[in-house]
């Protein structure tokens, strides 16, 4: 064997095949990324960066950012994507890396990437047509037209997608009604276990409705206080965004915040410092609707892979 020979052999025992095997779901994952840029240029939106770093994290309940130095890595760009709405920038997106402490499964990793999008002027019910249209276009892009297959299912993406309100769902797939689900504190468990698996299986579905006190950032709906314009998309069991018409209330934030840092001290949790800036310039935002959709999740169902890991180029195992 010749020293050329040898060297050759070297490399393909030293290669890493866990990132070769992996290079097939990169490339369709890189376009897929490259058809949603597309998508929102050709609609009028301005491509924002916004810091990854940031003093105080939106409170949450069951959230948890990663601490860095004194600051948090984000969780979200959310609050500095709602001060640009409110500087009056009309439509905006961002594709970027978050992170979340303790998140690590199948469909959950610790750092994952996002794309959010944000419109004033429109309402939730108009996000999620967009909605639809942006998954049937990239969809169709990547050749996929308007049926895929998930896990053995073939889901039908055409337009119209499947709607159901959270009060229909909890009917349909539980024996408790959603007001008996929050009195007995079993409202996540029930949504887990019982109705996410029944979502989104021959068509997209958007469950929306959400009762309030799961919605944070979501404005209230006028006709029943009690419920939040909220909803979220699920694509084969598997939940791929979360949306709403935005709370434009400073006052009512305020209080919403409160409420999630008391229930994380009941929980022993580390309880946040408000965003204040963010808090401050609320008021003069314009009546909006925003979606997070994780693209590690569209992007695993897109090319039926039942492990987030075999979507990314590496996994926090890998490093």
């Amino acid at each position: 064997m010749n020293i050329q020979q040898g060297l050759r052999d070297r490399r393909v025992l030293n290669k890493n095949w866990s990132l070769v095997k992996r290079h097939n779901a990169l490339s369709q994952r890189a376009s897929i990324i490259q058809n949603i840029r597309k998508f929102f240029i050709k609609r009028g939106y301005l491509e924002v960066e916004t810091p990854y770093l940031i003093p105080s994290p939106s409170p949450e309940a069951h959230i948890n950012p990663v601490v860095c130095g004194y600051w948090f890595l984000h969780t979200s760009p959310e609050i500095c994507m709602k001060r640009l709405l409110a500087a009056g920038y009309e439509k905006i997106f961002q594709i970027c890396r978050c992170w979340r402490e303790g998140e690590r499964g199948n469909k959950h990793i610790p750092e994952f990437t996002i794309l959010e999008w944000y419109r004033s002027n429109i309402d939730y019910k108009e996000l999620m047509k967009e909605t639809e249209e942006l998954i049937l276009e990239v969809s169709e892009s990547m050749g996929f037209k308007e049926k895929i297959k998930y896990q053995g299912k073939e889901i039908d993406l055409s337009i119209p997608w499947e709607m159901i309100s959270v009060n229909e769902a909890f009917d349909r797939f539980t024996n408790l009604t959603l007001k008996e689900t929050l009195e007995m504190d079993v409202f996540d468990e029930l949504m887990v276990e019982r109705i996410e698996p029944n979502l989104g299986i021959k068509k997209p579905t958007f469950i929306y409705d959400y009762p309030i006190e799961r919605s944070s950032f979501a404005k209230a709906k006028a006709e029943d206080p009690s419920l939040a314009e909220r909803f979220e998309l699920y694509m084969g069991g598997v939940e791929i965004a979360n949306g709403f018409s935005e709370l434009i209330d400073p006052d009512e934030q305020r209080k919403r915040f409160e409420i999630e840092n008391n229930i994380r001290k009941r929980l022993s949790k580390p309880v946040y410092p408000l965003p204040e800036k963010f808090l401050n310039e609320l008021g003069q935002m314009p009546p909006s609707a925003g979606i997070a959709l994780g693209i590690d999740r569209l992007v695993m169902v897109f090319l039926d892979k039942d492990s987030i890991d075999d979507v990314v180029s590496f996994t926090p195992e890998d490093l």
